[in-house]
């Protein structure tokens, strides 16, 4: 299951049933988990960890050096889940030591072809990344995210659980969960992922109360600190807006209006 054009360093650990294609380089300190399949000419290079049952396909660069100037060649590292898809020409960068050292992808997620992540992002599970989509460094993504094609998140951004980012949206600003973002010069919201959220079994009620929640922050006119007022009162009976507000009030950057 191993090419024999394969060049696999020593020191790597390789699971069992691992398929590894013609021409891929794995380097030192790769541990690749049991049941994972690597396509032709993948360049993996360490210290990166990647799960079990991920499927790697040809020309992807996992665990490459960080790409930012403040790194000085410090250990760190790329660290993969269990049952990615990651398509042609992705790259994915280790972190680096002032970043937390980890670049982290989760669980069950697709990263289409030409997809970049850079250092030190955090991207939970279950998120869509679309062709050529991309994050700068130390951007997190919650679970259930869909990124659109050509689409960008700045540095040190966060885009909530369940957030839709559209097609071409460049998001300079942080995204609370259940936001659809559009692309208008800017990314700027445009109601929630409703339907989205239907698919991944939220019923009316939970829907209604995120609606509730979308409004108070973004069509009532409220300055931001009145708008977390009332969305600590609705939180009471929803965790779902728990959750938008939890996020509001650990958003680092400016909050997307």
């Amino acid at each position: 299951m191993i090419h024999p054009s394969a060049q696999i360093d020593p020191a790597a650990k390789i699971g069992a049933n691992v398929s590894i294609g013609a021409y891929s380089v794995i380097g030192a300190e790769v541990e690749i988990g049991d049941g994972t399949v690597i396509g032709p000419h993948v360049v993996i290079e360490g210290p990166t960890r990647i799960g079990r049952d991920n499927r790697i396909a040809q020309f992807v660069s996992l665990g490459g050096d960080p790409q930012d100037k403040k790194w000085a060649g410090e250990r760190t590292e790329l660290v993969v889940g269990d049952r990615n898809l990651i398509r042609e020409f992705v790259t994915v960068n280790r972190g680096t030591g002032e970043g937390g050292g980890i670049t982290r992808i989760g669980n069950d997620n697709w990263l289409l072809a030409y997809v970049h992540i850079a250092h030190d992002c955090q991207v939970g599970n279950h998120v869509v990344f679309s062709n050529y989509s991309a994050l700068a460094g130390h951007v997190e993504i919650g679970d259930w995210v869909i990124i659109s094609g050509y689409a960008g998140v700045h540095q040190f951004g966060k885009v909530g659980a369940h957030a839709f980012i559209g097609m071409g949206c460049l998001v300079g600003a942080d995204v609370p969960p259940f936001l659809m973002m559009a692309n208008e010069q800017g990314g700027r919201p445009r109601g929630i992922n409703s339907e989205g959220l239907k698919r991944r079994g939220f019923d009316s009620a939970r829907v209604a109360a995120i609606k509730r929640a979308y409004r108070t922050l973004y069509m009532a006119g409220l300055s931001q600190a009145e708008a977390r007022e009332q969305l600590a009162a609705q939180a009471q009976d929803s965790a779902d807006v728990r959750a938008m507000l939890d996020f509001i009030e650990r958003s680092e950057r400016s909050l997307a209006r």
